[in-house]
């Protein structure tokens, strides 16, 4: 393609704008409509089908698409013409600003996801933001069909893993609850200069860090913490839908606190409690002891044993023993506060010189007047003012002295500096 070239029998080519891992964009006159385009060469013909069903949506925040065309063999997107630069190149942004980005975003995919169209590509390059301020999605529906953010046949990621699902980078399909995902990612770079898990220089080794799904506390994020934590739940069923983040969102963006989210599945079933794999053990072995204290008992009884206390002997000096101290270590920070709310890191180190933690509990009191909103990396129960933190599947293992993280957002008064209760950790 080139400057001056006719597409379709209607459409002039003027300059070339954009180029990427899935075509490249110009600059177009529609000579029928006597208006400006943007013109996109697909580099795969199934683009063209995919495309087609992104044409159903119509949204204010959703770069439209006009039509699609074949030239020299490949379809070719007729899309609005945004002048625009995108997200990515924005560089920092403060958290009202990038609260209102993400809320006109989420409110196009929500449109979207009504329609049944999945986006699949959600990241900084793929949301334009206008000189009037509105910032609009592009690229729908395109992603699965040129293989960006899918697995390949080989079982390689095409394309960047930065803005991925952890379930997407395991090789699970996408669906609405990673675009969320995916919009988490997005807002957390534009807030922090780069995405949750980092970058690696290494598909593979990112790939790896986004499928654990540990994410780094957001330093920036302010008012904003909660609703982006909320979207970057590791478990996609307790994220919320796009139009519950696009609620969540919009709060922020207009200075109002944003509504308290619950997930539909619960972080933890207080009702049932998984049992350690040493207490199963323990379990097993008292078990025995029992029995075998029933047989003791008979021959107490009866004088015929052995195994009464010698004459003289103080009884409790027998049950007494020594409890080593706890290898596990907590540490609690205070990340950064606002108006009403501030965020915390708990840091749990296992001490121990040669023994790996195969299980860990935090506890503290929460000060009077807050409470919880959010919590990653862990699982909680609370009674009262009491607070109990175990660790999840992917993070009870912690080896001779390293250490795991979670965080919480929490709901305070007022603001500055927060208190920093006593915290105790023990092995689970």
């Amino acid at each position: 393609m080139d400057p001056d070239e006719l597409i379709a029998g209607r459409y002039r080519l003027v300059s070339q704008v954009g180029r990427g891992a899935m075509g490249v964009v110009w600059r177009a006159r529609d000579e029928r409509l006597d208006r400006t385009v943007a013109v996109k060469q697909l580099l795969a013909d199934s683009a063209a089908r995919e495309a087609r069903i992104a044409g159903r949506l119509r949204h204010p925040n959703a770069v439209a698409v006009y039509d699609v065309v074949v030239h020299d063999g490949n379809p070719c997107l007729i899309m609005e013409y945004v002048p625009a630069e995108n997200l990515g190149r924005r560089g920092v942004l403060p958290p009202e600003r990038v609260a209102r980005i993400g809320a006109q975003v989420a409110s196009a995919l929500a449109e979207a996801h009504a329609a049944g169209v999945v986006h699949r590509d959600v990241k900084p390059d793929n949301v334009l933001l206008a000189e009037d301020g509105t910032a609009k999605i592009t690229d729908f529906g395109v992603s699965r069909a040129v293989g960006v953010g899918t697995l390949t046949a080989t079982g390689m990621l095409a394309g960047t893993p930065a803005y991925l699902a952890p379930e997407v980078a395991s090789g699970a399909d996408a669906d609405p609850r990673s675009d969320v995902f995916s919009l988490g990612a997005t807002l957390y770079a534009a807030l922090e200069g780069e995405p949750p898990f980092g970058f690696e220089d290494n598909p593979i080794t990112l790939l790896h860090k986004v499928a654990r799904a540990e994410i780094r506390p957001p330093q920036r994020s302010g008012p904003l913490t909660g609703p982006l934590l909320a979207l970057l739940r590791r478990d996609p069923a307790e994220r919320p839908t796009m139009r519950e983040a696009q609620q969540l969102l919009a709060a922020v963006a207009d200075g109002r606190p944003p509504p308290a989210f619950r997930p539909r599945t619960p972080t933890m079933v207080l009702q049932t409690r998984r049992v350690p794999r040493r207490q199963l053990v323990l379990g097993g072995a008292a078990a025995a002891l029992v029995a075998a204290g029933v047989v003791i008992g008979v021959l107490i009884a009866d004088g015929s044993g052995a195994g009464s206390p010698a004459a003289g002997a103080d009884p409790a000096a027998s049950t007494t023993t020594t409890v080593p101290p706890s290898p596990c270590q907590a540490s609690y920070e205070v990340k950064q506060s606002w108006d009403n709310g501030y965020l915390v890191e708990v840091t749990v180190t296992n001490r121990g010189a040669d023994d790996e933690l195969t299980g860990w509990l935090v506890t503290w009191t929460l000060p009077a007047g807050h409470q919880i909103d959010q919590l990653w990396n862990g699982e909680r129960e609370t009674d009262g003012p009491a607070v109990t933190v175990r660790n999840v599947d992917y993070n009870g293992i912690i080896a001779a002295g390293a250490n795991v993280k979670f965080g919480l957002t929490m709901r305070a008064p007022g603001a500055g500096e927060r208190e920093v209760p006593a915290i105790d950790c023990r092995e689970d």
